[in-house]
This record gives C-alpha cells, sequence and structure tokens, in this order.
C-alpha cells in the first residue's frame, strides 16, 4: 500500500512540475500513459502537506527569485543540504578513528531472523576459503545527523572487526597469499550516492558497476540498517576485489559449519552499541528459541537462498529453459516511417488508432473449457484476433499438443497457450515476410520523436522500435523474448499490425492492393480484407478468390484483380458469399487445417474442427462436429455444432423458412457444405 501511495504522490508531483512550465502536451501524453486514479493528489496545498514541504514553501516564497514547483524546491533543498555535508566531512577528517568510534553510537538494531544469520554465517566461509579481504568503508553521514552511524565488515579468519574510516582512507586488499594486491581511494561524493542506493544491507567493500546496477534493478528485498553484510554483498565484493569473473566459489559443508562459529564470535566481538552487549544477548536469545536449524552434511547453506527477482508473477508462465542472447539493431520510429504508416493504415497522417485499438492485446480467457480463447475488449480489430486466435488453435490442435483428448487440447495451461500464440505470431509475420525475413515492432513506452508538422500523434507509434531478422529461429527468439508485450502490454494488436506491414513493407503491400490508395483499417476502426488477408495468407490482396481476375476495361484495357494464390493454412467463410457479394476461392475455403476465419454481420469470429481429417476429406458424408468461439460474445460455455453435410430436403424446408430466423453462421457454414443441416445441440442458436 505504501508502494502505491509513493507512486500516486511522485506522480503528482511530475504533473505539478509540468503543470507549472506550462506543458500542457506533456501532461496530455503522461495522462494517456498513466492515468490518474482515484488516489492521485489534484491540489497544490495536499501535495505540500503530504510531503511536508510547507516550512521549504515559505523559505522559498521569501526568495528573491522564487522557484516556481515543489520539485524544484526539493532539489535545490537536497543540492544545499549537499553542500553542507561536504563541509561536515572535511571538518571530521582530523578527528582520530577512537574518540570517532567511542563518540558515536552503532546503531544496530538487529532484528534479523535466523535464516538470514545462517545464510551469512556460510557464506563467509566461502569468503575466507577463496580470499582474505581487509576492507575499509567509508560512512554515509549527513550533518543533520545526532548520531553518527559506521559500517563495519567482519573479518572470517581473524576474529575481529575492520571499522569503516573515512572516505579518504585508503582501501586495501590482500591476498591469499599475503600480498598487497591492489589499493584504491574512494571518492566521496561518488560513494554517498552508491551508499544510499545500496538496499540489501551494507556494503562489503567497493561495489563494481555491474553491482551497482543489479541492485538498482533488485529492489525487493530490504535489509535490516543492522551490522551484518548480505552472503551475497560478501561474496561479489570479495570477487571484484580480488579479480574474479565468477561467484560460483565452492566450500566444503564442514567448512560451513566450522565457520558458524567464527562468525558468531566475530559477531559478539563487533556488535557495541549504548547498551553494551544488550542487543548481543537479545540475538543469541532468539536464537535459543527459535527452530533448530536443519543438518547441514552434504547440503550448503547458499544454494537454499533464493535471490530478489522483481515481478515473480509476470515470470511464473514462461518456460525455464536458457534463451539465447541474439544482438540484433533496434530501429527507432521515425516520423517519415511513421507518417507512411498512417498513410497505409488509415489514408491519412492525421488519423490516429482508436481506444478500442489501444486497449487490445492477445489476453487469454481464464473461463473453464475456453482457456485457448483470445479476449476481446471492445469493437475494431476483431479481424487481427480472429485470424490470431485461428494461427494459436492450429499450433495448440495439431502442433504442439500430443493428447487425443480434445478436452485435454483445449484446457491448456498458461505456459502453452503463451507458447502458441508466439509461434502464431512468428508464423504470420514470417508469412508476411515472404519467408526470407521479418520484422518485430516493439513498444519501448517513450516517445522516440517530436512530431512537426501535418502528423498528429496518437501515442503508439511513437514509442515502437522494430528489429528485423532473417531466420525463422531468430524471429522466433524475439517473439518469445517480447511475448508479454503482445500478450498482456498496451498496444499488443497494434504492434502486430506493425510488425506484419514492417515484414511486407509498405511499397510491397501497395502493389498487393487492387487500388494502391486502399487502406487497412476502414470505418468505425474496422479491419478490411486486405488486412486479414495480410495475416492469414502473407499477402495483402484485395479478394478472396483464387489466383486473379482480369476485367476488360474497353479499348482494350484490362483491370486486375488479385486474390488468394495458393492454399492457405486457415481458410475463410464469408456472409458476403451468401448474398453473392463475393466468391471465396478454394484456398480459403478449403484450407490445410479445419480452421476457418468467419466474417458475419460486420464481424470475424472462428470456427474450428478438433479432426485434421475434415481438411483432407472434402466430400465427408459423416456427421461431424465444430465449434464456435467470438472473443466479443463474452462466451462462458464452448458452442459445438453438429453439421449434417447432405440433408437435401432439410436443407431445402429451412431455406423455405423465415431467413431471419436462421443464424447468419449457418449460412456461412452452407456456403462451403451446400446442403448441411446445422444442430446446436442444445446453445441457444446466435442471431
Amino acid at each position: 500500500m505504501m508502494g502505491k501511495d509513493v507512486e500516486e504522490v511522485s506522480a503528482s508531483l511530475v504533473r505539478e512540475y509540468l503543470s507549472r512550465k506550462g506543458l500542457k502536451k506533456t501532461i496530455a501524453c503522461m495522462d494517456e500513459e498513466l492515468p490518474r486514479t482515484n488516489s492521485s493528489i489534484n491540489n497544490r496545498s495536499d501535495l505540500r502537506r503530504m510531503l511536508h514541504l510547507e516550512g521549504l514553501y515559505k523559505q522559498n516564497k521569501a526568495e528573491e527569485h522564487p522557484l516556481k514547483s515543489m520539485l524544484e524546491i526539493i532539489v535545490k533543498d537536497r543540492m544545499s543540504e549537499g553542500d553542507k555535508t561536504k563541509l561536515h566531512r572535511h571538518g571530521d577528517q582530523a578527528r582520530p578513528l577512537e574518540q570517532t568510534m567511542s563518540s558515536s553510537s552503532i546503531d544496530m538494531s538487529v532484528k534479523r531472523d535466523q535464516g538470514c544469520i545462517e545464510s551469512l554465517w556460510s557464506d563467509s566461509t566461502r569468503l575466507s576459503e577463496s580470499s582474505s579481504v581487509s576492507q575499509l568503508i567509508p560512512s554515509s553521514q549527513t550533518s543533520s545527523e545526532k548520531t553518527r552511524k559506521k559500517s563495519f565488515a567482519v573479518h572470517p579468519e581473524s576474529e575481529r572487526s575492520v571499522y569503516a574510516m573515512s572516505s579518504h582512507d585508503l582501501l586495501t586488499v590482500s591476498s591469499k597469499e599475503g600480498f598487497l594486491s591492489e589499493k584504491k581511494i574512494l571518492d566521496t561524493d561518488s560513494q554517498k550516492n552508491r551508499s544510499s542506493k545500496i538496499r540489501r544491507g551494507i556494503m562489503a567493500g567497493p561495489i563494481a558497476s555491474s553491482l551497482q546496477e543489479t541492485n538498482r534493478r533488485r529492489p525487493g528485498r530490504k535489509a535490516p540498517s543492522s551490522v551484518t553484510a548480505t552472503a551475497e554483498d560478501f561474496r561479489e565484493s570479495a570477487n571484484w576485489t580480488n579479480g574474479l569473473n565468477t561467484t560460483n566459489t565452492k566450500s566444503k559443508p564442514s567448512a560451513s559449519l566450522e565457520g558458524e562459529s567464527s562468525m558468531f564470535s566475530n559477531l559478539h566481538k563487533g556488535i557495541i552499541d549504548h547498551n553494551g552487549h544488550e542487543r548481543m544477548s537479545e540475538v543469541k536469545h532468539r536464537l535459543k528459541n527459535s527452530a533448530p536449524s536443519p543438518k547441514l552434511d552434504g547440503l550448503h547453506v547458499l544454494e537454499m537462498v533464493l535471490d530478489d527477482i522483481e515481478n515473480e508473477e509476470s515470470l511464473c508462465d514462461v518456460s525455464r529453459t536458457p534463451m539465447p542472447e541474439l544482438s540484433l539493431d533496434k530501429t527507432p520510429m521515425d516520423q517519415m516511417t511513421a507518417t507512411a504508416l498512417k498513410e497505409i493504415i488509415f489514408g491519412s497522417p492525421m488519423a490516429c488508432f482508436t481506444e478500442e485499438w489501444k486497449q487490445q492485446n492477445f489476453t487469454f480467457s481464464d473461463t473453464p473449457g475456453l482457456k485457448y480463447g483470445i479476449v476481446q475488449k471492445k469493437g475494431g480489430p476483431c479481424g487481427v484476433l480472429a485470424a490470431v486466435q485461428a494461427c494459436v488453435l492450429q499450433k495448440l490442435l495439431f502442433e504442439e499438443s500430443s493428447s487425443d483428448s480434445l478436452d485435454e487440447r483445449l484446457e491448456v495451461s498458461n505456459i502453452l497457450r503463451t507458447k502458441c500464440l508466439s509461434l502464431a505470431l512468428a508464423d504470420i509475420l514470417w508469412r508476411a515476410g515472404n519467408m526470407k525475413r521479418a520484422t518485430v515492432a516493439i513498444n519501448t513506452g517513450r516517445s522516440l520523436f517530436t512530431p512537426i508538422g501535418r502528423y498528429k500523434s496518437d501515442g503508439s507509434l511513437e514509442m515502437i522500435t522494430y528489429v528485423t531478422v532473417e531466420t525463422l529461429d531468430d524471429l522466433t527468439l524475439v517473439l518469445e523474448k517480447h511475448v508479454r508485450q503482445f500478450e498482456s502490454g498496451p498496444f499488443g494488436c497494434i504492434l502486430l499490425t506493425i510488425s506484419a506491414i514492417l515484414s511486407r513493407t509498405i511499397a510491397t503491400i501497395q502493389s498487393d492492393m487492387d487500388v494502391p490508395t486502399s487502406t487497412l483499417i476502414g470505418a468505425h476502426g474496422y479491419c478490411t480484407q486486405e488486412l486479414v488477408n495480410l495475416l492469414l495468407c502473407g499477402r495483402a490482396v484485395s479478394n478472396v478468390f483464387d489466383d486473379e481476375m482480369k476485367l476488360d476495361s474497353g479499348n482494350g484495357n484490362f483491370t486486375l484483380l488479385k486474390g488468394i494464390k495458393a492454399r492457405c493454412n486457415i481458410g475463410l467463410l464469408s456472409l458476403f458469399e451468401h448474398y453473392n457479394i463475393c466468391k471465396v476461392g478454394s484456398y480459403l475455403k478449403t484450407p490445410k487445417f479445419p480452421i476457418w476465419v468467419v466474417c458475419s454481420e460486420s464481424h470475424f469470429s472462428v470456427l474450428f474442427c478438433p479432426s485434421e481429417d475434415l481438411a483432407t476429406d472434402h466430400c465427408k458424408e459423416e456427421e461431424f462436429d465444430l465449434y464456435y468461439y467470438d472473443g466479443l460474445a463474452n462466451q462462458q460455455e464452448p458452442i459445438r455444432l453438429t453439421v449434417y453435410p447432405y440433408c437435401a430436403a432439410e436443407a431445402a424446408q429451412s431455406d423455405n423458412a423465415d431467413s431471419d430466423l436462421i443464424p447468419p453462421l449457418e449460412l456461412c457454414i452452407r456456403t462451403k457444405w451446400r446442403n448441411a443441416v446445422v444442430s446446436w445441440n442444445d446453445t441457444d442458436p446466435i442471431l
């Protein structure tokens, strides 16, 4: 709860700064990317009280040139405090170490559980076997501190405490053989900044830049402000000072047990505060009354210590297999490319993606029996969702599942459905790139260019960077790495659309279309047939018939209409064919897998059969089942349809009935199985 409050107050502080500076557009972008909540602070007085700035605010107001924003007031105060600290430290350098130690009260609120102390003891034994490190650590002091705090590191072999000296003292590192190996003079200000950022206990030595970055990335577990450093800090600093590249130093279990006694002795001798040994007695009492620790024979304590993981929940469904690293050049979006993309998508650089598109990603349903289904939040991008849903079902039913049971194939785990999603996206983009190359768009979370001229920003295209790969394996690796952006991040649907366009290239898409000025998104944010064909077949052609068709335009001229060039993995059934508006060719009507995207009433959904035999038996006479899924329909259970292919009499009788009472889905099914009769199996027909 505290973390959430800090986030809200920080956001309000930034908004107050932007408002004082008159940056209205920046505030609008921030509100779009980080929307205000009920906890947001919109009153400056409330914000001052929350941050306890009343005194500083009055002082600032009395200045000859007062600062405008609270953020500037805070920054000025911290900078002036830093100047005072420097002066204070220079004055303290002449004080003897003994006087400093006697006058300072070492604040050691030892509130650490037995497991943490055992980890420290065990790890210190590793340190003693690998090297002997005598470290002098500069303490972080401010002029406002009444009680000066001194950090110290426990030396595991000599059973004595090495106290931190002034930041201008020398850091002496002795190797195991006893030779002097390295001396460094630590800069006062940089060390202060480092120590203020370390959140996992007291530093046990100079911290390399890589370790600083590690600590910034892992702020999860905060060690108490006690005398002990964490086990990992001991190990990493020991290896850093000895020039090692790895921290995997092995030690024997027996050495760990011997190290416990040595470490306890060190702690007993090193811990001194206002109350003498009172706190040490408290630690002994807690250890005595705590549960006995397991025997350590054949088991090293450190192997049982888990490191911090940021956002652990987001990692729970990802495969634990190590992923190879790819060094790929990322191309940031620029205004020229963004303008060309908007031209091919909307027809104008002044048009923008609607909120329905911005909010849509490829999130799966948690409804039992429908966990394979992608949920559509609002109308608009249904063509993209249906195409991806069909490709996910291809992977799930016929390529990645080893079970013969339909229930087991459709009741999928989170890991499997995420894997199928990344594989489906890879297939779509590899087809669009003509099986030679592909481009993946990635959301950076920040604007990469400032639009000028005739271009309207919508807060999505401007944040995209993209990478291009030339093998399917590399494409799969990139998508596995960034699949969360597509599955659960913002702009997931937009990212795929941009990826497909860039994979195909804008110029090639224009040559695919019958009319080069056609667009991929039409009125009301609906997908055009060109966009659906791009995702299903890899070409943004304008028609669904087979091959090409020439129309005589007179005077010996012909208009070339482009259709589907080869049999597709996923098929298409259209209600427009029932009304004789178009003709779906066999390449789409009879796909390689028994999965069809259904175009009905300006909406796209999916129809599929779990038996692959249906795709090869073009003249099937026996009844068979089809399953229907509509991501926008808020389904609560699977919809199973039983199709009776050749029932001419019943089909004719049904045709004579009121056509308004025949479900459009049945009419779409009859465009492939002309005399079919459809049973909804006690499910209410979708009219």
